[in-house]
């Protein structure tokens, strides 16, 4: 289930249309309308996740920290903690140990992060102000130390220890300061179409344009091939701290099932059956109880290599070496 809790982002990375869609100015909700939100879902059942649709959760610290997040660690606490939450924010949440703290006791346990690049003058020339000048490598690490999955907009390279990657060809958006440019040096083609898997791009980008392609296909088939990815989860649950939680944690019937299913498309029909088997064992005897996140992130490869088979065109496991 999803609810939001601000508009508005301080930020201006020129690909980015959320500050023309919605301003620079963050706007909240009030401590008692966000909790009479969360009552609601719980009222009519649901015991599970919630994801909020913040497109910068932290743009207004000073009030998570003080107001919003010690009343729903209350109210999470008050109800036998009934969420798993999840939401989106910029990478300077690694600067602030106190708000991370609180969002983990608040129940978050995932955040995306924009992080796009680590090359500083591709961050210069977009803008991308709050992801110069740092260790990106670092933060991300500092995130997951607090207990916090990092989910990635980008590739930055395995070392980090992101698992989920979303990574997409630059398009530009309506409204932005790079369509803008873009439409002044005569570059703009076609309108955005949407899709972030089909290949497409709206302008004519400097690179030779198969050469660009042929690269974002490579990255995709590389990241979710079982080998890299598989090493990618080992090295996240190294530095994962979780913290731990009651409620909605507890054993579900439908984890067993989702497990059995997992043994027979991911241990006797995938190509990476072998690696499966071999990280399944190595969880359950260097790291037991991370278990259940470390098969749930099995599933998730399962589905991306999936996904990547179907929209790229390219087998997945070719990159695996």
């Amino acid at each position: 289930m999803s609810l939001q809790y601000s508009r508005g982002c301080p930020f201006d990375c020129d690909f980015c249309d959320v500050a023309v869609l919605n301003g620079h100015k963050v706007r909240t909700k009030s401590k008692g309308q966000f909790l009479a939100e969360l009552e609601a879902l719980y009222n009519r059942g649901w015991r599970a996740d919630v994801f909020i649709v913040d497109d910068n959760f932290i743009a207004n610290r000073r009030k998570l920290n003080e107001e919003i997040l010690p009343a729903i660690i209350k109210w999470q606490k008050e109800r036998n903690h009934p969420f798993s939450l999840s939401t989106q924010a910029s990478i300077n949440l690694a600067d602030d140990e106190e708000l991370m703290r609180l969002m983990v006791m608040a129940g978050f346990d995932s955040v995306f992060v924009g992080i796009e690049t680590p090359n500083e003058e591709s961050l210069v020339e977009c803008n991308k102000r709050q992801n110069k000048n740092r260790d990106l490598v670092a933060s991300v690490k500092k995130i997951q130390n607090h207990g916090l999955q990092v989910q990635g907009g980008f590739i930055l390279g395995f070392e980090s220890g992101i698992v989920i990657a979303m990574v997409g060809l630059l398009n530009a958006p309506r409204g932005t300061k790079l369509h803008q440019r873009l439409k002044k040096e005569n570059r703009l083609l076609e309108d955005v179409s949407g899709d972030n898997t089909d290949c497409s791009m709206n302008f004519v980008p400097k690179m030779d344009r198969q050469i660009l392609t042929n690269g974002y296909k490579h990255v995709q088939t590389a990241i979710y091939s079982p080998k890299q990815y598989y090493m990618r989860v080992k090295t996240f649950l190294r530095q994962y701290k979780p913290h731990k939680r009651k409620g909605i944690s507890q054993l579900q019937w439908w984890h067993i099932w989702a497990f059995v299913r997992s043994m027979w498309f991911l241990g006797i029909t995938d190509s990476g059956r072998w690696l499966y088997w071999r990280f399944l064992v190595s969880t359950l005897v260097r790291r037991p109880r991370s278990f259940p996140i470390s098969m749930t992130f099995a599933i998730y490869g399962f589905h991306f290599r999936t996904v990547v088979r179907k929209y790229i065109g390219v087998p997945v496991e070719d990159a695996s070496d």
